[in-house]
């Protein structure tokens, strides 16, 4: 019924980890260039994408259409993505970076890698990087699984 001890403890540090990471990703990005890491993520994404619907973005990032919605609202209001077709048709409207959009990544990146690698990956051995890639990977997969 209840996790082992071992696992318990995995998934509870798994849990703080992430919220603590959450946290201070956005206070990084926040003091190093303005951006939230809500708008970090959309940049990536679009970087990625290139023009998209919005709800392939939806899809992309994991979030809810109301969430993409107002985020999206807020970065076109800062000038960060253009978005194109009817605001009331998520599948025939677009999103892209804009030139300052991508002003805002090129900026963004390079000190938001350097957190993530020394917080999220210093010292960890190539064996560990791939085990944690196949857990991830696998947990990943069961829930695309399990909401199809």
């Amino acid at each position: 019924m209840w996790l082992s001890e071992d696992q318990q403890r995995a998934w509870r540090n798994y849990l703080s980890m992430s919220a603590r990471l959450q946290v201070e990703m956005n206070r990084q990005l926040q003091r190093d260039c303005g951006l939230s890491l809500a708008d970090y993520d959309v940049l990536v994404a679009l970087d990625e994408l290139a023009v998209c619907r919005v709800n392939e973005l939806g899809e992309r990032l994991g979030w809810e259409q109301s969430r993409l919605s107002h985020q999206l609202r807020r970065m076109r209001t800062r000038g960060l993505v253009d978005r194109r077709g009817a605001d009331d048709d998520r599948r025939g409207a677009t999103v892209e970076l804009t030139e300052a959009g991508r002003a805002a990544l090129d900026t963004a990146a390079p000190a938001h890698v350097e957190f993530v690698r020394d917080v999220v990956f210093a010292r960890v051995s190539a064996a560990d990087l791939r085990a944690l890639d196949s857990w991830t990977s696998q947990v990943l997969s069961r829930l695309e699984r399990g909401s199809a």
